[in-house]
């Protein structure tokens, strides 16, 4: 199994899963269609399906363009009602209830954002189960028996303060960013209380273009895991084997 971003943070978000038999599943619709084909070198045969989380442009804004190539793109419930541009290619799915998306089997669970949003459980043989969260201040759920974690860290708030100090920040935007994103702290405290025994991979995303410091984050959670940590950048393409070797 590959994890492959496209593109990560607020000028749009696009990953894919591909496992050995070609069988991918896109997740996020952030990304023109082209960029997703050029990740995964025009190869198009397995690219069926894409789930995303909410509707903010950065991560639905080409879903048009996906539906017209043929792709279906699964969405929670709550999200899928809201959406105004019904679609045969659009899917709702229920909360916390396993669907077959290809050969992967997927659930998504209700996050705090200040839409609609969605985090996933997704399952595959070769990569064992996956959780895919972003765009949420908080994570009221605890998973066990995780093997990859793909999950946003996007800022820290000694850095929003410290620019805040300087003359640099802005209020609003800061509460903003309280009460949807997902701060370092809050990360952490995650990561100890669900476990990472069984991880193998904590892959970084959406990080704050400037509330964030990559290596810092890298760092902390590396620390308090000793998992393999990487920070989400266009391009990367790293192994989600359950078994790496």
């Amino acid at each position: 199994m590959q994890f492959i971003t496209v593109n990560t943070g607020s000028s749009g978000n696009g990953y894919i899963l591909k496992a050995s038999d070609g069988d991918s599943l896109i997740i996020e619709a952030g990304c023109p269609l082209k960029k997703v084909k050029e990740a995964i070198d025009f190869d198009m045969n397995g690219l069926d399906n894409l789930i995303f989380s909410h509707l903010h442009l950065d991560h639905s804004k080409y879903l048009k363009e996906y539906f017209n190539a043929g792709i279906n793109c699964y969405t929670g419930i709550s999200t899928f009602n809201e959406y105004t541009g019904k679609h045969h290619r659009l899917k709702a799915m229920e909360f916390q209830k396993f669907y077959k998306i290809g050969s992967f089997k997927v659930a998504c669970f209700p996050v705090v954002h200040d839409v609609s949003n969605v985090c996933y459980l997704i399952k595959h043989e070769e990569s064992g189960p996956i959780l895919f969260v972003t765009d949420t201040h908080y994570i009221p759920y605890t998973f066990s028996g995780l093997s990859q974690i793909i999950l946003e860290v996007n800022y820290s708030i000694d850095i929003v303060d410290q620019h805040l100090l300087e003359g640099n920040g802005n209020y609003i935007v800061r509460n903003r960013v309280l009460n949807s994103h997902m701060e370092l702290e809050t990360a952490k405290e995650f990561l100890r209380r669900t476990g990472t025994g069984s991880t193998v991979n904590i892959a970084l995303i959406h990080l704050s273009e400037s509330n964030s410091d990559q290596f810092l984050f890298q760092k902390e959670i590396e620390g308090l895991t000793g998992k393999n940590v990487c920070v989400a950048s266009p391009g990367l393409n790293i192994n989600f084997d359950r078994t790496p070797f």
